[in-house]
């Protein structure tokens, strides 16, 4: 399977009503096809959270909205809520909620806890 560049969707395409999942950055990518090789299940789950419901209210523990710096992130200008989706119980999946465009765009993803959370 050829990992996602950035801004390309991340498979499968969005149903009807759906939000696209796409990577933010190139490594994204990398980091998603990892996640799929250890934890194909969670994995699949944390795809079909993002797709349908990327801003989950309330929250879990699993699935939430970052803090402190993390509160939201950039991408092409524009400053955007960053969430987190806990895939394992050290890979982490962090991604950017487009609403204007309805995507939700996948800035870090990986089988190791996140170093940047250590500074938040």
């Amino acid at each position: 399977m050829t990992q996602a560049k950035r801004k390309q969707r991340i498979a499968p395409p969005a149903a009807p009503g759906q939000w696209e999942v796409r990577c933010g950055i190139n490594d994204a990518g990398k980091g998603w096809e990892d996640l799929c090789r250890q934890a194909r299940g969670n994995t699949r789950w944390a795809w079909e959270q993002m797709s349908t419901d990327p801003m989950p209210n309330p929250e879990t523990p699993r699935h939430h909205r970052l803090k402190g710096r993390l509160w939201n992130g950039s991408f092409e200008g524009r400053e955007l809520p960053m969430w987190q989706i806990e895939v394992t119980s050290g890979g982490r999946v962090w991604y950017l909620v487009d609403e204007e465009c309805s995507t939700v765009w996948v800035v870090a993803a990986g089988t190791a806890h996140p170093k940047a959370t250590d500074r938040s």
